[in-house]
């Protein structure tokens, strides 16, 4: 065989070879996980909803768009078949407006999805006392309930599980990234928020229980089990919603 013919097959050896290494890293990268639900809301989720002129998926924007109100008991949810610990649950959300005691619910609970009963794992965004934190709520099929936030000890709140950093707000009309996550072995829940626009962490903290989290069969935003005034609202937009397992990477069609 003469040089230039060898040359050429190797170039497109090496060609090939390029092309098919980041789809093989694509693919064990996204072998430890199971998707049990995703939406990224660029087609009609068909959420449920008992409000759908509040709680309503925005073709224009590709988001889903909520406003919540407590004597309302409005909610929106999809279902899921029950799980528990581990997972990894994430969205990205944008709040425009959000009234004094307002609180903005979005997470994995049971078919009551009132977030005072169990099961739940539920992040969110207020406007109470502190103004403008986020907060982990848990309550355990058992009935324990625990939440802490982003105000720096908030014993009054959290007890002795209080966060004890700096305290962090949230601002109106940008985009945060969440993510609650559970460790399977040590029942450790954990929040996270950052920056959509930069990717930067700005809290995090985590709850621990002795009782596993399990029967959640629900993704679900909302202010059911929430009974003070009808006129106070909470309103913006999330998308990106997406729950994962350790597992195979098994995607529900």
């Amino acid at each position: 065989m003469s040089l230039r013919p060898l040359c050429v097959i190797l170039t497109l050896a090496i060609s090939l070879l390029v092309l098919v290494i980041p789809v093989m890293a694509e693919i064990d990268g996204s072998s430890s996980v199971k998707v049990i639900y995703q939406t990224t809301f660029s087609s009609d989720p068909r959420w449920e909803t008992n409000s759908p002129s509040s709680d309503f998926w925005d073709p224009s924007t590709g988001m889903y768009n909520f406003t919540i109100t407590p004597g309302r008991n409005n909610y929106a949810y999809t279902t899921m078949g029950n799980m528990g610990c581990p997972f990894t649950f994430e969205y990205d959300i944008n709040l425009n407006r959000i009234d004094e005691d307002a609180v903005f619910r979005f997470g994995l609970t049971g078919a009551e999805m009132d977030f005072n009963k169990g099961p739940n794992v539920i992040t969110m965004f207020s406007n109470g006392k502190h103004k403008n934190i986020m907060s982990l709520h848990v309550v355990t099929v058992g009935s324990k309930q625990m939440e802490v936030n982003s105000q720096s000890d908030d014993e009054l709140t959290s007890g002795t599980i209080a966060y004890k950093g700096p305290s962090v707000r949230f601002e109106l009309n940008k985009t945060y990234h969440v993510v609650a996550s559970c460790e399977g072995e040590t029942n450790m829940i954990t929040m996270r928020v950052s920056d959509k626009k930069t990717g930067k962490e700005i809290w995090s903290y985590f709850i621990k229980t002795i009782e596993n989290i399990r029967n959640m069969n629900r993704i679900y935003l909302g202010s059911i089990g929430d009974y003070r005034s009808d006129n106070i609202f909470v309103s913006g937009s999330i998308d990106n919603v997406r729950l994962t397992q350790p597992g195979p990477a098994i995607t529900p069609t």
